[in-house]
């Protein structure tokens, strides 16, 4: 039994199929479906069943799984281990990061972490919420930042900040004279949110809900750049992350709080309770603490 084995099976079943597995592992498929079926002889089990379209595990595939997962984890725990001795003059920090905080967070806590470490990678995967938690229960990235709600038992929750979400207006809206919009001027307003799966728009929506206002969605959107320009166009309204308000910056709509209970979300860093964090994700999460500890804790 070799390691490039154990882990040819642990791709299978991650992507549900031999081609991709082989196309994540970068070996052609008749070169790791040899080494899964030497695996299985070795074993004298089968472990997948197979058909044209997809690899599912049996009963002994299911308890196999488990060992593997335990025996590639130790093995990449020794090769943390062995990189921390090291000093952190090498080493990886594979993160992942909600599109929403990415853009707003990350260039002044991975310039600050560069300047302290430049010898170590940062590898970042910015993803939806759903995809950063199948991340980090499959070990791909060594911590996440994003929004809570998180349901998951098997994760280790450490808040962060919480910042408000603002109400971009149209320049010429009525409402932007207002210091304060009351929330319940947002019934039947024009409304536009982030497009399904990403928890910002859930997080708009839910307010609404929880407000009893009834908006009329009007757009969906992946960027909050798009929803920006669209609610600058007279296009809509929408709620935004105080984050992502940048004074600097020209043709921005206009902002205003919400009352009488401001809207807000909170941010949150999470990793696997049974994988700590290695020494270089370890050194990450101590730079973005400072940094966050040096801006106050809570944006506004």
């Amino acid at each position: 039994m070799e390691m490039h084995q154990l882990r040819y099976a642990v791709a299978v079943v991650r992507t549900g199929n031999f081609s991709r597995a082989a196309e994540q592992c970068h070996v052609s498929q008749p070169s790791l479906s040899q080494q899964i079926m030497k695996l299985e002889e070795e074993l004298g089990e089968r472990l997948f069943d197979r058909t044209k379209r997809e690899a599912r595990l049996t009963p002994h595939g299911e308890a196999f799984l488990q060992r593997a997962l335990r025996i590639l984890e130790e093995v990449d725990a020794a090769k943390r281990e062995a990189s921390d001795a090291k000093n952190l003059l090498s080493g990886t920090v594979t993160l992942g990061v909600i599109p929403t905080l990415a853009p707003y967070l990350l260039p002044s806590v991975m310039a600050a972490f560069v300047t302290k470490y430049p010898g170590v990678e940062m590898i970042v995967h910015e993803e939806q919420t759903a995809r950063l938690l199948k991340m980090l229960h499959g070990y791909e990235i060594d911590l996440a930042l994003a929004s809570l709600p998180l349901e998951s038992a098997q994760l280790e929750i450490q808040p962060l900040f919480t910042e408000e979400l603002l109400l971009a207006l149209p320049l010429n809206h009525a409402l932007a004279k207002r210091a304060v919009v009351p929330d319940t001027e947002l019934d039947q307003e024009h409304l536009i949110v982030m497009k399904e799966g990403h928890c910002l728009g859930d997080q708009v929506l839910s307010f609404c809900n929880r407000r009893h206002v009834r908006p009329k969605i009007s757009f969906r959107s992946a960027q909050l750049e798009t929803i920006l320009a669209l609610v600058n166009a007279g296009m809509g309204m929408s709620l935004i992350p105080a984050m992502a308000v940048s004074a600097g910056k020209k043709h921005l709509p206009i902002f205003r709080s919400l009352g009488p209970r401001k809207p807000e979300r909170s941010i949150v860093a999470a990793w696997p309770k049974q994988r700590p964090l290695g020494r270089a994700a370890e050194a990450f999460h101590k730079v973005l603490l400072s940094y966050l500890g040096n801006k106050g804790g809570k944006s506004s």
